[in-house]
């Protein structure tokens, strides 16, 4: 009989972990930590650099697919771990050639991504978070409220998942799908830094972008950051009332406010920052809101994206004509502030951020 003071042993598998401890999820360990488990299992320091080769570059969904591993590594290392991956909950085809797709992880939560070939480039719009707790008023995402942050590596999946499926390579990355991604900022720029780095994706640091809501500390913090990334600003009014009323998770931040950390950005970073407006019918697109938004820009380094808003079911909210979109890109262009109109992809799909997995749920229910 086994003394009362004492501990047994736990009982091991054959590649040396506890019986019955969870697995780690390979993708979310650090280099060091990599570097650690190998030492576990006698491993030299340089089977991490191969590791890391097929987890970030080549993607690889199994371990058997790890060809310049031994065998015995590959069965230690299926033992203590998985390689996380996801699962395809909706895939929804455009005929403009976009795919959305509904990704589950391990865990049950879901999110969206998009990928968008033009020519010989592919861009990915990509999620930080599963839901989101900014309640923008027209936002199908934002209904549905925040489930949970997403970890770097979930980030860089969702890329991932859209390379591999239209087989070719990603050229250009959007942070603009589910989610504020100033609000799991830690977890959005290691994904960005792995996105960049030549043992990741590849992908050239200004064409790599975050969108924000207006996170005004979160902006200050990614001013001082090293890289180039490219910084977008979802202003969608420039009339403090009407910004409250369709964002009310950044109204404790005021627009003046709003103007002045821009301007600290452009001097600190060089950077043109991009601001997003999506234009809706009565609210933000009259001439007191067309004034306004002039005047917020004139005079700055900043170029304005113009958003054909997304018809969701269910809002009481429209898109405006395009006969007004065009008159918002003739008022600023004629105060020097260049503005565009963003090309609508995925019209015929449910293309509204959170639209596909608020209809993949209903139906499931």
């Amino acid at each position: 009989m086994q003394d009362a003071n004492t501990t047994s042993s736990p009982m091991t598998t054959p590649g040396g972990s506890p019986s019955g401890a969870p697995r780690r999820n390979l993708r979310a360990l650090s280099h060091n930590e990599l570097v650690s488990l190998l030492d576990e299992l006698g491993q030299p320091k340089f089977r991490a650099k191969q590791i890391e080769d097929w987890l970030w570059v080549k993607n690889a969904s199994a371990f058997e697919d790890m060809s310049n591993l031994p065998k015995s590594l590959r069965a230690a290392l299926s033992e203590r771990c998985t390689l996380g991956g996801v699962e395809v909950a909706a895939r929804q085809l455009s005929s403009d050639g976009s795919r959305k797709y509904l990704l589950r992880f391990d865990d049950g939560v879901s999110v969206e991504c998009v990928g968008m070939p033009s020519r010989n480039k592919l861009a990915v719009c990509a999620s930080t978070q599963a839901g989101c707790g900014m309640k923008c008023a027209f936002c199908a995402t934002g209904a549905s409220g925040l489930t949970r942050s997403l970890t770097a590596s979930e980030i860089y999946e969702q890329v991932m998942h859209v390379r591999d499926d239209f087989n070719t390579r990603v050229t250009s990355v959007v942070l603009m799908g589910q989610g504020e991604p100033f609000m799991n900022y830690d977890a959005t720029l290691e994904a960005l830094r792995r996105l960049n780095s030549p043992e990741g994706a590849g992908i050239g640091a200004r064409h790599l972008t975050v969108s924000t809501s207006g996170v005004i500390p979160m902006i200050k913090r990614f001013a001082n950051e090293p890289e180039q990334f490219t910084l977008a600003v979802s202003l969608h009014s420039a009339v403090q009332r009407t910004r409250d009323m369709l964002m009310p998770g950044v109204k404790k931040w005021s627009l003046l406010h709003l103007y002045d950390i821009m301007g600290e950005y452009v001097d600190k970073t060089g950077r043109r920052p991009t601001y997003e407006y999506a234009l809706i019918k009565g609210v933000n697109d009259t001439e007191d809101e067309l004034s306004a938004l002039c005047d917020f820009c004139r005079d700055n380094l900043a170029h304005v994206n113009l958003i054909k808003l997304n018809e969701v079911k269910g809002s009481r909210f429209q898109p405006s004509s395009d006969a007004r979109a065009g008159e918002f890109v003739r008022r600023l262009a004629s105060v020097g502030v260049e503005a565009t109109i963003r090309n609508s992809r995925g019209s015929d799909i449910d293309a509204a951020c959170g639209q596909l997995r608020q209809n993949v749920e209903r139906n499931n229910d």
